[in-house]
This record gives C-alpha cells, sequence and structure tokens, in this order.
C-alpha cells in the first residue's frame, strides 16, 4: 500500500530540488490541465507512454495538493466514502443523482 502523505512529501521535496514551482498555484493547475491532456492525447493515439502519461497527472495533483497542504490521501477517502453513498437514476440515457 502507497503511503499517499509520504509520497506528496517526496513529490514536493524532488520539486524544491529541481527548482520547480511551488508557489504559483494557478500555474500548477494549469500544468496539471496539460499532463492530462497529454493522458488523453497518448489514450487517443494509443501511444506506449499512457501509463507515463496517467503518472504525470497523479504526480502533478500530488505535488499540488502538498503545495496546499491538503492531505490528498484523507479527502480521497472522504470522498470515496461520499460517493458510494449516493444513488443515481437513469433518465433517458442520463445518470442523475437522486440521493446524497
Amino acid at each position: 500500500m502507497i503511503d499517499l502523505v509520504q509520497l506528496q512529501k517526496r513529490v514536493y521535496q524532488n520539486k524544491l530540488e529541481k527548482g520547480f514551482n511551488v508557489t504559483d498555484i494557478y500555474q500548477e493547475f494549469c500544468l496539471t490541465h496539460g499532463e492530462l491532456s497529454e493522458a488523453c492525447d497518448a489514450y487517443r493515439k494509443k501511444k506506449d507512454d499512457l501509463g507515463e502519461e496517467l503518472a504525470d497527472v497523479a504526480i502533478y495533483l500530488i505535488g499540488l495538493a502538498e503545495i496546499l497542504g491538503i492531505n490528498l490521501e484523507e479527502e480521497i477517502m472522504n470522498k470515496i466514502d461520499k460517493n458510494e453513498k449516493r444513488s443515481y437514476e437513469n433518465r433517458d440515457g442520463v445518470l442523475i443523482k437522486v440521493k446524497e
């Protein structure tokens, strides 16, 4: 099992050591978005590096969480619990949330 808290610290430390941005939050969101676009492109073009592109997305997201002081592991677990309690109904081919 991965310790996401330690992983956040490791990603952040690497950013510091390599001189990457750790202060411009909007830039980090844009770079994360760019990595997701690269992953989508790799999937669409059936490239061999899809896994690496998805890893880049995760690394940027993990680093952003650390920069913002967010315990991503805790937030993910809370969100999974919340999602599991939700109910959806299919209305004309569209899933609509009917219970929170």
